[in-house]
């Protein structure tokens, strides 16, 4: 009998000494065929020893190194503001991906009586299915997250959490922060309406307004010196194809240091 068939043969023995029921027995079955094909439990050890290294890795804070009791400030509401505005982004990413199916970044129409990107707004607003609980999900998560990550920048800066070895969490959330403002201004444009049309006039006369680079920032980012078709497909590709991706990049890399380095106590 080859080892293969033996081993076989010693998993049913082993399986009907247990009196397993047939789901369990299914289950132990379809795990050792796999097993013995891809070496998933040697795999699994593999993952678990890594873990298990890593975690003993990571500094202990001072109320778990010194094994204090009063451990009141783990659940202090403003230790809760970084995760919380992760869980936004996730809402908004997840709730404006949806959005995408029926958004089109047009400044024309057929009627020609509004915009092609305010037509499509106006349909998820007022005929889509569920249409305006979904944008007001998405509106809210990113303001909620705007606020959130405004708070948590000011909860950092107020209890010194920016100080040595984290100065460069702090700079990383610096540009987080920059970043969400973009996302907002990206966003807000989007609807193409007169508020949006007057907010990106606003945003041409502010790069203008930049000294020696000015023209050039405009021509790059609002696609020349008055808004316009350009802008909205510009604003539509940063808001859809490149923040996410950077943001999320870099909210993983803040949050991998985070979990490194410990969370900073209150002094």
């Amino acid at each position: 009998m080859s080892l293969e068939r033996k081993d076989e043969h010693d998993h049913g023995e082993w399986m009907k000494e247990k009196d397993l029921t047939p789901v369990e027995t299914t289950f132990l079955t379809a795990l050792i065929w796999m097993d013995q094909r891809f070496r998933i439990v040697d795999y699994l050890e593999i993952l678990e020893t890594l873990y298990y290294r890593v975690n003993m890795q990571m500094p202990k804070s001072h109320t778990e190194q010194y094994n204090l009791d009063n451990k009141f400030w783990y659940w202090y509401p403003l230790y809760a503001l970084g995760s919380f505005s992760t869980i936004a982004y996730g809402v908004a990413a997840l709730s404006g991906a949806l959005l995408g199916f029926y958004y089109a970044p047009g400044t024309v129409s057929a009627s020609g009586d509004a915009s092609l990107a305010y037509n499509q707004l106006s349909f998820i607003m007022t005929e889509l299915n569920f249409g305006f609980m979904l944008r007001s999900i998405h509106r809210w998560a990113a303001q909620v997250m705007v606020a959130a990550v405004f708070l948590h920048m000011i909860r950092v800066y107020f209890t010194g959490a920016y100080k040595e070895p984290r100065e460069l969490n702090w700079l990383l959330g610096i540009i987080l922060i920059s970043l969400t403002m973009v996302f907002g201004y990206s966003g807000y444009l989007l609807t193409w309406d007169q508020l949006a049309f007057w907010a990106s006039q606003i945003g041409v006369e502010m790069s203008l307004s930049i000294p020696l680079i000015g023209e050039w920032v405009a021509q790059l980012v609002f696609g020349g010196f008055s808004p316009g078709a350009a802008t909205l497909q510009r604003m539509y590709i940063m808001h859809v194809f490149l923040l996410p991706f950077v943001v999320t990049t870099l909210v993983a890399v803040h949050i991998a240091i985070v979990w490194i380095q410990g969370i900073a106590e209150p002094h």
